[in-house]
């Protein structure tokens, strides 16, 4: 593999990929998670991470056009389109299909990213998603937010799913070959031990994952963590702290694997904690310096 520099990013990939720059474009078919039904995940507030052109109240094309104008900015000729929001594979199949086609029958856009939890996929969901990108010829990655293999963390964040339902989902993913499978932890999960985090991120990649997000928690405004931290109950990373995880985490991971995130971007009036202050691109040239003067790179641990 060319390298490029000590972690393969999300901008590296696609760019030795096609030979130019990929961006996303998030979209909303708009519907709810099912988890808030059951008093929801206590870190999530979808409006601290909806991009400002996105209404769900508009249909597809419509997200699709200003979605294009307001995040590519000429900057990019391709895209992802990414079903980022709330957990969009919980709306009927048929009515599912016609969102995913829209984007793909454009020209620009390169493939799907279809981010779920691991208890909302199945089978047949997946036999017909396959014929779809098999008829246009496009890529799609099933990104599952697993945040954590271990069952109290889980049980802690109210996901209302074990680490077996990814298990399960994981290898069903995989089982077709024309889908990519990706992986979301969340580090910094309260109760958990830098080896906790160690063993979820190696549990993950032993599934052969191509795609990992990672990100720090963070403690938004209106969540139930919110009141847990403001009771002293809930710890979170310093910047410096966070990047030493990172170094110690990366080199753990399989070089192959791309990585779409290293941490969060929730919007600034809604982040409690913790507050940088930093351009991420700040953070990358930090974290890349902090990797070479240690002498490692991702994949440098990695046992496959």
């Amino acid at each position: 593999m060319e390298k490029s520099g000590p972690v393969r990013t999300f901008s590296y990939h696609y760019r030795k990929k096609y030979g130019h720059g990929v961006g996303k474009v998030p979209l909303d078919v708009g519907v709810v998670c099912p988890n808030r039904a059951r008093g929801g995940c206590i870190f999530c507030r979808p409006s601290s991470f909806t991009p400002s052109y996105l209404d769900s109240k508009d249909d597809l094309k419509s997200q699709l056009a200003s979605g294009k104008k307001s995040l590519l900015k000429g900057r990019f000729k391709k895209y992802l389109a990414y079903f980022q929001q709330e957990t969009c594979t919980v709306l009927p199949r048929e009515k599912l299909l016609d969102h995913f086609a829209i984007p793909l029958v454009d020209p620009d856009c390169i493939g799907l990213i279809v981010s779920t939890r691991p208890d909302c996929v199945d089978k047949t969901l997946l036999v017909v998603l396959a014929e779809l990108v098999l008829q246009h010829d496009k890529e799609c990655l099933i990104e599952l937010g697993i945040q954590s293999v271990h069952e109290n963390s889980l049980a802690l964040l109210n996901r209302n799913h074990g680490f077996a339902d990814f298990v399960s989902t994981a290898n069903l993913v995989k089982s077709f070959d024309c889908f990519e499978l990706g992986a979301h932890l969340i580090l910094g999960i309260p109760g958990e031990t830098v080896g906790d985090m160690i063993r979820s991120l190696e549990t993950v990649c032993s599934f052969q994952v191509d795609a990992l997000k990672l990100h720090h928690l963070q403690v938004i405004k209106g969540t139930p963590l919110e009141k847990r931290y403001l009771r002293r109950e809930v710890a979170v990373f310093s910047l410096e702290d966070y990047l030493v995880l990172l170094t110690q985490l990366l080199p753990r991971i399989p070089a192959r694997v791309t990585l779409h995130r290293l941490w969060a971007t929730s919007h600034p009036d809604l982040l409690v904690a913790p507050r940088w202050n930093v351009l991420a691109s700040d953070l990358s040239r930090r974290l890349v310096a902090m990797m070479k003067d240690e002498g490692v790179w991702q994949g440098k641990y990695a046992p496959y």
